[in-house]
């Protein structure tokens, strides 16, 4: 028998009889829904019954999933303005640490401090598909803060609940194959988020032939819908364009002749899991699993793609004063304005040069307002411990891929023996671990930067930027 069919049919009935034992009236509160949700919301806070739980959490949900596109934001409000913390609980623990700062008196204040709705976002989760619902209240959510900043504090609160309920050690890693269900492959159609799927045939062609693999992590709550997934290319050298992997006509690899293994699309599939953060468990995992399957593997790279590329480009190609592009660059880069540029095989090759010197520049200095790199993907894989390895000029020439990078597509390394060194030097000094080769397009340092990358070569022949030469300490 299904254990999880099984679990789940004995909490419906548990919910089923919990919702007759407490009679509950779903029409009530017709002209004032969401303030009739309220005070479920607060009667559920004071349940101590397992069954009336269950039925209160499940009419909740079902209600929030018969709102309006304004119910639900009238929801969320009340969730911040009525189940925030409980003032008077903890001004009185706080009047209490500051007289008795022992052990008991620190317990109570971060009781005290925590908001209501983080209890209340758990006994959500009793109702049955509740996991699910709560993701799907999270996508909700997170679209209304771009005009209410203020429900950040609210998402604070699913995040903070999300970062445990998908830990590592709930999550099962299964392979994506062609014999998976079709409820599944059609949502890795769906889901596919670097390198569009346009159809069965194509997505057959990713997954049927040997020399392909794709992996994806499940939520045992979530066991039809995946959360993230990766595809995987087994080849003999590291490659340059992505076309060499996706076209029709492509060179097949015997398994046995493969010694490279490249991740050349990760997708995350849960827009109301964005920011929680499994996609680094799922590499290291894949690994785990290549290397066991396949001993003669050497090499473990990406073939990604740099979305924020061209429109820091475009800044610098405005900026007058630009410490990343001279003049003369500039107006060799004039010709990304003309249409079919990269079709012209002259006026590609005159512009390579210097694209590739601005993305050097991309990486190892540009920066955002917190002293991050700014292409994501970048942070993604070098806070995980890839080195910067190789930059291919229009390795992709997608439209999509010349819009958001310019065709730019770059390969980072995942060197087994360094991993963690390179994790640490990145996460804990803001390092950027690259190669000579990267290191040298990058102009000399000029003393009034306020950013200057500092260079040291290891014996290992690995370049390091050093983002914190002369500049003030952060906190």
């Amino acid at each position: 028998m299904n254990t999880s069919s099984f679990l789940a049919d004995m909490l419906q009935t548990i919910t089923e009889r919990g919702r007759r034992f407490l009679a509950l009236n779903q029409r009530e509160n017709l002209d004032d829904p969401v303030g009739g949700a309220g005070t479920l919301c607060e009667t559920l806070l004071s349940s101590r019954g397992e069954a009336s739980g269950m039925a209160l959490a499940k009419n909740i949900l079902e209600r929030w999933q018969s709102f309006d596109e304004g119910e639900k934001r009238d929801f969320m409000i009340m969730l911040l303005d009525r189940f925030g913390p409980d003032t008077q609980r903890l001004e009185t623990a706080i009047d209490r640490y500051r007289g008795d700062r022992d052990a008991s008196a620190l317990l109570e204040l971060h009781l005290a401090a925590e908001p209501r709705r983080q209890e209340l976002i758990r006994r959500f989760n009793l109702a049955p598909n509740g996991i699910e619902t709560l993701v799907r209240m999270r996508e909700v959510l997170l679209a209304l803060i771009k005009e209410r900043p203020d429900l950040s504090a609210v998402d604070a609160d699913f995040s903070h609940l999300f970062g445990s309920w998908f830990n590592r050690g709930f999550l099962v890693l299964r392979p994506i194959s062609w014999s998976t269900p079709a409820n599944i492959l059609e949502k890795i159609i769906r889901y596919e988020a670097v390198h569009d799927i346009g159809g069965w045939d194509e997505l057959r062609r990713r997954l049927e032939p040997e020399d392909r693999r794709c992996f994806a992590f499940f939520h045992p709550q979530l066991s039809d819908d995946p959360l993230i997934f990766v595809e995987v290319a087994l080849t003999r050298d590291i490659p340059s364009r992505i076309d060499d992997l996706l076209r029709q006509d492509r060179v097949f690899v015997a398994t046995g002749e493969a010694t490279t293994a490249v991740f050349y699309s990760i997708s995350n599939c849960q827009e109301g899991l964005r920011g929680i953060s499994f996609g680094n468990f799922l590499i290291k995992q894949v690994v785990e699993d290549l290397r066991r399957d396949l001993p003669k593997l050497e090499r473990f790279v990406t073939l990604s793609p740099v979305p924020g590329f061209a429109a820091w480009l475009a800044r610098e190609r405005r900026n007058e004063a630009s410490d990343a592009l001279s003049p003369s660059a500039k107006t060799v880069l004039s010709v990304l304005d003309d249409e079919g540029w990269a079709d012209d095989g002259q006026k590609a090759a005159a512009v390579e040069p210097v694209l590739a010197a601005a993305a050097a520049w991309y990486f190892l200095r540009a920066r955002d307002s917190a002293g991050r790199m700014v292409d994501p993907v970048a942070r993604f894989h070098l806070g995980n411990g890839a080195r910067l390895e190789r930059l291919n000029v229009l390795g992709d020439r997608s439209p999509r891929a010349l819009r958001q990078a310019h065709g730019l597509m770059v390969n980072y390394l995942y060197k087994l023996d360094e991993i963690e060194a390179n994790h640490e030097a990145f996460a804990g000094r803001r390092e950027v671990v690259t190669t000579p080769q990267i290191r040298r397009l990058v102009p000399a340092d000029k003393p009034n930067q306020s950013l200057v990358p500092v260079k040291d070569v290891s014996p290992r022949g690995k370049t390091v930027i050093n983002e914190h030469a002369n500049t003030e300490p952060t906190s």
